[in-house]
């Protein structure tokens, strides 16, 4: 007994759950002696991935033998003194000054950290699951405690289970939830967003070139011959945001996630959920907010909207270590209460986002005779005409089995997007993509406007995806909501106005937006579009071609989506294959143009979703709508498990989202359980251009 137990010390020194056969276990301490240290190849535990990112290269692990014994190495004791607390992250040392709990299952945590956990309903160990008879709990609170007696009220026993506890499990919330979400934490005064003075910046004014917004307009040709009058003529405007303000400067950001903690999450997805959130966690800055809900048959405002400070941070990670998963799926739930913690806010952040997760299906609001989706999504959130009040929610389905047509409706209602995450060990990087572009916002509320220049030409349609756009009753203006640009970020529109005969002149373009950092309205003007008139051969222009085939891959996908979706495969993969057709005959796909070779790749992987109904319905549907929802919005968005090099998901990537995957992959890679999880979707950012 002695020698199983010095075993398992040893392997709680690396926080690790190591499980064996009785019969397989060492039964004396010579037989523990004579067993040769493992190879440092061997894996990690599953059951470590909630701890910290740390140099394993130097930790052996816990192999399997051919005979299936139990074997460890000596080289583990040196570890124990660098243990740390699952929870908070943090190391924990004697003499550090904080009281340490070890449980009964030899877990070891910071006695604060444990007892808000199971002071939020959990008394199961975070890292192995197992169920507690004794509790910490919180005793007196006075500085000296001189008696042994009084010090050991910190543990409390639990009585024993009822015999229907495994049906009706207890709830995971206990404390009680306010009927208003008014108790945001207060703004650093420094970047107090309430102020609405606005000062109005124009070209001008001095403003720093490298600081705004980028226009640049391209014709389909260079040059049309004087005599011939133009019924379609295709006209491109590209914006570019400005290059991110300094981490110091830049626009802090109020964040909502919503988090499903359903049954179905339980074991390795909620695992992975809590990981991919104390990344988040640590990324946010002191200025930013966070809130979390969590939710399941009923939704539970976890955490309060508060500043990621040290404190912040640590209280945050111990709420999100405290889930458990149990119950069903209700997201409108959960989505009510994430709008009303937006709602209800005392003050603002600049920038203000929710994040969804949900592996399942919502059993309580949707029917699946007549699904309205639209009755998922609060009506604070929902577009609305009157109502300036607009939240992103960025949807994010994990696994096969979630409901992407209900995740896609939420995102693309609301301003968001909709990722599908296929392979669960890429959850962390799908979220650190999202905050990648939510930490870098420098451009708040862009609109477009388009003003025809010559007396005779009109505007005949705009191309701009999902974003709402309009053109006046008269046809000679036109505008685009562009809303809001990450740092770096790209956006292409196409407008179609008829060219008189001998007209140069077509159409001015302007835009006006807020700087969220100087609070800065500014108004910018582009240089007027004008053709040459010339009997010369007229050159195609590859960036307006390139366009006008991303806009057709997006038509296709969803012809193909609507076909598939009445039972017609075959038809849906002629829709796309006819496409590709189309494709291989254009300008810039014979030029070798990357992006062009990227809508290639995508539409080909698509139609291999779509080789029966069973694997339509298991990724092809999800897969499709999530690229739809990239090209819809020109946002990047996470897909399936790609790891080809070429692949889309890196169309619309800015440098941001890229430096913040890499951070992901960083702390993840030094785990060999993160390695065997985590397929590389993102592993060649550094070595591949962006498409264009």
């Amino acid at each position: 007994m002695g020698s199983k137990w010095r075993k398992v010390k040893l392997a709680l020194g690396m926080n690790l759950c190591v499980y064996g056969p009785r019969n397989h276990v060492a039964d004396n301490d010579d037989d523990y002696d004579s067993l040769p240290p493992p190879p440092p190849s061997q894996r990690r535990s599953d059951a470590a991935l909630l701890s910290p990112p740390c140099d394993w290269t130097s930790v052996p692990a816990t192999p399997a033998t051919a005979s299936n014994r139990l074997r460890l190495s000596k080289s583990l004791s040196r570890s124990s003194s660098k243990k740390t607390c699952s929870i908070c992250l943090a190391s924990m040392r004697r003499g550090d000054g904080q009281a340490i709990f070890t449980a009964e299952c030899s877990h070891s945590f910071h006695f604060q950290c444990i007892a808000s956990n199971v002071k939020h309903g959990n008394q199961i160990c975070p890292v192995c699951r197992a169920k507690w008879k004794e509790i910490p709990f919180q005793g007196p609170t006075d500085r000296a405690r001189n008696n042994n007696d009084e010090f050991m009220t910190v543990l409390r026993r639990l009585p024993p289970p009822r015999s229907n506890s495994a049906r009706n499990p207890a709830p995971t919330f206990q404390s009680p939830e306010p009927s208003i979400f008014n108790d945001d934490e207060s703004l650093d005064r420094k970047i107090d967003s309430t102020n609405t003075t606005f000062s109005v910046k124009t070209p001008s004014d001095n403003l720093n070139h490298g600081r705004k917004v980028n226009i640049k307009t391209y014709t389909e040709v260079s040059t049309v011959v004087k005599s011939r009058k133009l019924d379609s003529f295709t006209v491109l405007l590209h914006l570019k945001a400005p290059a991110s303000h300094s981490q110091t400067s830049r626009a802090p950001v109020d964040l909502v996630t919503v988090l499903d903690i359903s049954g179905s999450m339980a074991g390795t997805k909620l695992a992975l959920l809590k990981r991919a959130m104390g990344f988040v966690i640590q990324n946010l800055g002191p200025n930013d907010r966070l809130a979390v809900i969590a939710f399941s048959s009923t939704a539970r405002r976890l955490f309060p909207l508060r500043r990621m400070s040290e404190t912040g941070r640590q209280q945050a990670l111990q709420a999100v270590n405290s889930l458990v998963a149990n119950g069903g799926t209700n997201i409108a739930e959960g989505l009510r209460k994430g709008a009303k913690v937006m709602e209800d806010r005392r003050e603002k952040n600049p920038v203000s986002s929710i994040i969804l997760l949900s592996d399942g299906q919502d059993t309580y609001t949707i029917t699946q005779n007549r699904p309205n989706y639209e009755m998922l999504l609060p009506l604070s959130v929902r577009p609305n005409e009157s109502s300036t009040f607009k939240i992103p929610v960025h949807a994010f389905g994990f696994g096969g089995d979630h409901d992407a047509s209900s995740m896609h409706s939420i995102s693309e209602a609301s301003g968001g997007t909709f990722s599908f995450i296929e392979t669960e060990g890429i959850i962390q990087d799908a979220f650190a993509q999202c905050i990648g572009g939510l930490l870098s916002v420098v451009v708040k509320d862009l609109r477009l406007g388009i003003e025809c220049v010559g007396p005779t030409v009109y505007i005949g349609s705009l191309k701009a995806g999902s974003y709402h756009n309009r053109v006046m009753p008269d046809r000679r203006t036109g505008s685009i909501d562009v809303g809001d640009l990450y740092a770096d970020e790209e956006r292409d529109f196409l407008v179609s106005v008829n060219v008189p005969v001998e007209e140069t002149s077509i159409l001015k373009v302007s835009c006006v937006y807020t700087d969220p950092v100087t609070k800065e309205f500014v108004k910018l003007e582009g240089e007027e579009v004008r053709i040459e008139r010339n009997n010369d051969v007229a050159k195609i222009s590859i960036e307006v071609d390139r366009q006008q085939n991303r806009i057709r891959a997006a038509e296709a996908m969803a012809t193909a989506r609507a076909l598939a979706e009445n039972g017609d495969l075959a038809g849906a993969v002629s829709a796309l294959e006819s496409f590709r057709k189309v494709l291989s005959e254009t300008a810039s796909a014979r030029s070798g143009d990357r992006l062009c070779a990227s809508l290639e790749a995508e539409v080909k992987e698509m139609e291999e979703r779509m080789a029966s109904r069973h694997v339509y319905e298991a990724s092809g549907r999800a897969y499709i709508l999530s690229g739809l929802s990239s090209h819809s919005w020109q946002r990047a968005t996470a897909r399936g498990d790609s790891t080809d090099g070429s692949s889309l998901v890196q169309a619309y990537q800015t440098p941001s989202m890229v430096e913040m995957v890499t951070r992901s992959q960083a702390s993840l890679l030094g785990s060999p359980s993160g390695q065997r999880l985590l397929r590389p979707m993102w592993s060649s950012f550094g070595s591949q251009p962006k498409p264009r």
